[in-house]
């Protein structure tokens, strides 16, 4: 509603009210049997504990309570962090395969004389002693 209806529904209202004072007695036992009627042909609120359940490709799964809700929600969280950090550990196991099969590579003396003359080589090998 803009500005103007709302004066104007003001102004009726005011305009009704100026006068009930002035109405029959039997116009005003009309209008509050009416307004009963009405009060009980409304319909009752919805509680507002109560949830509809959710509906998932047409099949009832009646997340209704919280507690069910909350866990629909934590298990596939659950499950995401548990396969990143099975993700990490896989990572981690490479990482540390591969340079175990360096450091094996190395020490058997299975490298080329090449590789100790490459600077790339020797600043990685500084770089992997610097971080053990």
């Amino acid at each position: 509603m803009n500005t103007d209806d709302i004066n104007l529904a003001y102004k009726i209202r005011h305009a009704l009210n100026e006068n009930l004072d002035a109405l029959p007695a039997s116009t005003t036992e009309r209008l509050a049997a009416a307004r009963a009627l009405a009060l009980s042909r409304k319909k009752a609120d919805a509680p507002a504990g109560k949830r509809k359940a959710r509906r998932f490709f047409d099949v009832d799964f009646g997340f209704a309570g919280t507690g069910l809700g909350r866990l629909a929600i934590a298990v596939p969280v659950l499950a995401l962090v548990v396969g990143l950090g099975g993700l990490y550990q896989y990572e981690q196991q490479q990482r540390i395969a591969e340079l175990a099969e360096l450091d094996a590579a190395v020490l058997a003396d299975e490298l080329p004389l090449t590789a100790y003359l490459d600077h790339g080589f020797n600043a990685y090998l500084e770089s992997q002693q610097r971080q053990q």
